[in-house]
C-alpha cells in the first residue's frame, strides 16, 4: 500500500509539472497582451463625461464656426462651418464649441490643439470674462514656439467670438492654475480679447492688431519673441 501511495503521488506530481510547463508560456503571453491594453487616463475619462454632459437633444442645430489651421496657409486660421446642437446658455454653449474644437477637424494636420488635451471647466464672470480651464496636456503637448502657441490661443478665442457673443475676453488656466506661458512663449498671465467689436468700442479705435490674442509683451510671429517668464 505504501508503495502504491508513493507511486500515485509521484504520478500526480509529474502530471502537475507537465501541465504547468504547458500552461506557463500561455499565461505569460496573456499577461503581456493584457499589459499592452492602454487604460484611459483620468483626463480622457473626464473629457468624455464632459462632452456627454453638455450635449442636449433639445438644443437647436446651428452652423457653428470652428477655427482650425488654414489648409492654404499653415501660419493662419480659417473658419470651418460645423452643424452642432448648441445651447442658448453661454457656459454650456462655450463648452460645446470648445469640445468640438478639441476634437479637431477631419484633417488632423489642421488641428490647433493637442488631441490629448481636455476642457476641464468653463465659466463666465459678470464682466464677460470667460475662464477656460484645460488639462495639463494643453501645455505639455502644444509644440513650443510663438506661432504654434499663438495659433492654439487664437483658435480658442476666435471660436468663442464666433459662437458665444457673451464672452468678451478670455482667461486660460491649466488644471486650475495660472501658468506663466503656454509652452514657453505666449503669456498666459494675460487676458485675451474675444469680442473684438466690444474692444474697439471701448478703446475708440478702428483698428486692432491682426493677432488679437497676442499679449502686449510678446513679439509678433515674424519677429523676435520677447523674453518670457519661464515655468
Amino acid at each position: 500500500m505504501n508503495g502504491n501511495w508513493r507511486t500515485w503521488v509521484l504520478v500526480g506530481l509529474g502530471v502537475t509539472v507537465v501541465a504547468a510547463a504547458i500552461y506557463f508560456p500561455f499565461l505569460r503571453r496573456r499577461v503581456k497582451t493584457t499589459a499592452k491594453i492602454v487604460q484611459p487616463s483620468e483626463e480622457q475619462v473626464r473629457r468624455e463625461l464632459t462632452q456627454v454632459a453638455v450635449q442636449n437633444s433639445s438644443d437647436p442645430v446651428v452652423k457653428a464656426k470652428m477655427f482650425w489651421v488654414s489648409s492654404e496657409d499653415q501660419s493662419a486660421l480659417a473658419p470651418t462651418n460645423v452643424e452642432l446642437a448648441l445651447s442658448k446658455d453661454p457656459v454650456l454653449r462655450a463648452k460645446q464649441v470648445l469640445n468640438t474644437l478639441l476634437a479637431g477637424p477631419v484633417d488632423a494636420d489642421l488641428r490647433t490643439l493637442p488631441p490629448d488635451a481636455a476642457l476641464l471647466a468653463f465659466y463666465v464672470l459678470p464682466d464677460g470674462t470667460g475662464v477656460a480651464d484645460f488639462s495639463e496636456a494643453l501645455a505639455t503637448s502644444t509644440p513650443s514656439g510663438i506661432q504654434s502657441e499663438q495659433l492654439a490661443v487664437d483658435s480658442i478665442a476666435r471660436t468663442l467670438e464666433a459662437n458665444v457673443p457673451q464672452v468678451r475676453r478670455l482667461k486660460i488656466l491649466i488644471h486650475g492654475q495660472e501658468l506663466d506661458t503656454l509652452a514657453g512663449h505666449v503669456d498666459l498671465t494675460q487676458f485675451f480679447i474675444v469680442n473684438t467689436k466690444a474692444a474697439q468700442a471701448a478703446s475708440g479705435s478702428l483698428s486692432l492688431p491682426v493677432r488679437l490674442a497676442l499679449p502686449p509683451n510678446a513679439a509678433p510671429a515674424n519677429g523676435t519673441p520677447a523674453k518670457q517668464p519661464q515655468r
